[in-house]
């Protein structure tokens, strides 16, 4: 007879790339295909199975999602052109024009649509992890943004009728081309935003003079991989001129530049500020947000973080920045936004400005908002929402559903959690300077990945952060908030995988989470407390001072680590199972 637990509803599990993989692969043998009976429905979503597929593989995980309602995600690889042009060497029968946008871009965004569902992370409670503290008091500093275009000179609306909004351009030819459709449903807020390249790139040449003639090292952060036609226009515009007219400067000068995702940077600098810098964010909604957070850190440093961060993020609907139409304009001309036929808006842009339309789902916001306050009342959470409301139509209509969510509670006589609405910018700062015990911090879309990520570096690192992806009908994603681990998968292959170093507590804690769904919706008490202890394990194994080399010198007591690598570590956490 076995004497493995017996689980009658699937797991899906959805695979990545990378170090990230080769632990996903050891948790699933040793804690997982070991201990329980239970059929996996296992889907590939490497790069490379995503490119073979032409995207194939990210609908069939949608599909099994959807079909199974509890799954498990690895971290899976978004190529750059490089190593897309390494993958189509490998297989020269694809032509890369012939390619669904599935086949190469990010899968997360496509899921969390397709499933209809909103991210929540918060820490994992490790009983005895110290919160990153970095000083930053007497750190110079600085970040320069744009003053001029972008979402803060953007144009928004609520639809006023369900209906067809169309982007439209008129070129020299004086005929309109249609770029781009979507419905919209009435009251579903759209947005136009524009950037003029030309100002894009004077402002280039100012910050690398300014970082010259201040002798600064350089940061710059963009958001190129979710809008490359956006942020990935403005990146090429201004690395263009750093190369042709800055780098060797720059270089002889001792200093140094650094380009990263705009969420990963802000986690890296916040955590770890440099002596001296000029951080470039040219998106001025960004931007503005991190100048406010950085010159308060600087004036007071960061104060001990005593308080577990939770922050649901805005995913699902159209996705606002990461479901948007971005690309530059072909020449120079108009763009409008016609809805049924009707002209809304329209603005002049030059050749190669970036051009960006962005839509919601009323009906998506207003279920998240209820997903908020319904975490919020079990978890007994403070919330604090940030939007830009009296500046923004875009964002008023979160707003009018917040409220309008609180009078149905009231009126079911069923109290909402304590709430407030402030500006996002003072949101990060709350969130970063002074969290409350309990505080839970709805952001939108792009917003929520940069604060969340600065959350969990803050607070160890992504590996020590949980994170579930949660639709209105049930669906759970389980996943680790972290990447592929890049430079450590190198390492792993250069040593023939006898250096493996990888902290795979985020995604132990996935996988317990998720067999614990599992068990509450079959009514399996076995696997609950299984679920449970694989969990308490992890957290012990921790308590113990047994740890992985990121979290070095980060415990209550140094002197007591114990540093093993990632075999090491699962092998601890399974004997304290």
């Amino acid at each position: 007879m076995s004497s493995k637990i017996k689980v009658e509803k699937p797991l899906v599990i959805l695979h990545g790339d990378e170090m990230a993989q080769i632990a996903f692969e050891q948790i699933l043998e040793q804690f997982v295909k070991s201990r329980l009976d239970i059929d996996l429905v296992e889907i590939d979503l490497t790069a490379e199975n995503r490119l073979v597929t032409n995207g194939r593989a990210v609908r069939e995980a949608i599909d099994a999602l959807k079909a199974h309602g509890v799954g498990v995600k690895n971290a899976g690889m978004t190529v750059n052109r490089a190593q897309l042009d390494e993958l189509l060497s490998k297989h020269p029968d694809i032509q890369e024009s012939d390619l669904d946008k599935l086949a190469t871009k990010s899968p997360n965004g496509a899921i969390r649509k397709g499933i209809g569902g909103n991210i929540t992370r918060e820490d994992i409670e490790f009983r005895n992890l110290k919160s990153v503290r970095p000083e930053w008091q007497g750190r110079d500093i600085e970040v320069d943004t744009m003053d001029s275009g972008g979402l803060d000179f953007s144009y928004s609306e609520l639809s006023n009728a369900t209906g067809v909004a169309k982007i439209v351009f008129v070129g020299s030819s004086g005929d309109p081309q249609e770029l781009h459709r979507r419905t919209l449903k009435k009251g579903d807020p759209w947005m136009l935003a524009t950037n003029s390249l030309e100002e894009v790139q004077a402002w280039a040449h100012r910050f690398f003079q300014r970082a010259l003639k201040e002798k600064r090292d350089i940061y710059l952060g963009l958001k190129d991989t979710v809008v490359p036609g956006y942020d990935g226009v403005m990146r090429a515009a201004i690395e263009e001129i750093y190369e042709s007219d800055y780098a060797e400067a720059v270089a002889a000068a001792g200093l140094q530049y650094h380009y990263e995702l705009i969420d990963a940077q802000a986690a890296r600098i916040i955590s770890n500020p440099p002596e001296r810098a000029l951080w470039g964010v040219p998106d001025n909604v960004s931007g503005m947000k991190l100048y406010k957070l950085v010159q308060q850190l600087k004036r007071y440093g960061l104060p001990e973080r005593k308080a577990h961060v939770s922050i649901s993020r805005m995913s699902a609907g159209g996705g606002d920045q990461y479901g948007s139409f971005n690309a530059p304009a072909i020449e120079d001309g108009i763009i409008k936004v016609l809805v049924d036929g009707q002209e809304k808006h329209a603005r002049f842009v030059k050749a190669s400005d970036p051009i960006l339309f962005m839509s919601n789902d009323r009906d998506a916001i207003k279920d998240w908002v209820k997903q908020v306050f319904r975490d919020a009342s079990l978890s007994k959470k403070e919330v604090y929402f940030g939007l830009k409301r009296e500046f923004v139509d875009y964002d008023e209509v979160y707003s009018s559903i917040i409220l309008e969510i609180r009078k149905e509670l009231a009126a079911l006589d069923t109290p909402p959690p304590s709430f407030m609405i402030m500006r996002p910018s003072r949101q990060l700062s709350k969130m970063i300077c002074d969290p409350p015990r309990w505080g839970l911090y709805p952001a939108q879309n792009l917003d929520g990945d940069i604060f969340s990520d600065i959350s969990a570096a803050l607070g160890g690192s992504l590996a020590t952060a949980s994170s579930v992806i949660k639709s209105k009908d049930g669906t759970m994603l389980y996943e680790a908030p972290h990447g592929t681990a890049h430079d450590l998968f190198l390492r792993y292959l250069e040593t023939d995988g006898k250096e493996a170093n990888f902290n795979s507590s985020a995604l132990i804690f996935a996988v317990g989470n998720a067999l614990e769904e599992l068990g509450s919706r079959e009514n399996n008490e076995a696997l609950i407390d299984y679920a449970c202890r694989l969990k308490t394990a992890l957290i012990e194994t921790v308590a113990q001072g047994t740890i992985t080399g990121d979290l070095k010198g980060k415990t209550a007591d140094p002197s007591s680590e114990t540093l093993v690598d990632m075999c090491g570590f699962l092998d601890a956490v399974e004997s304290n199972l």
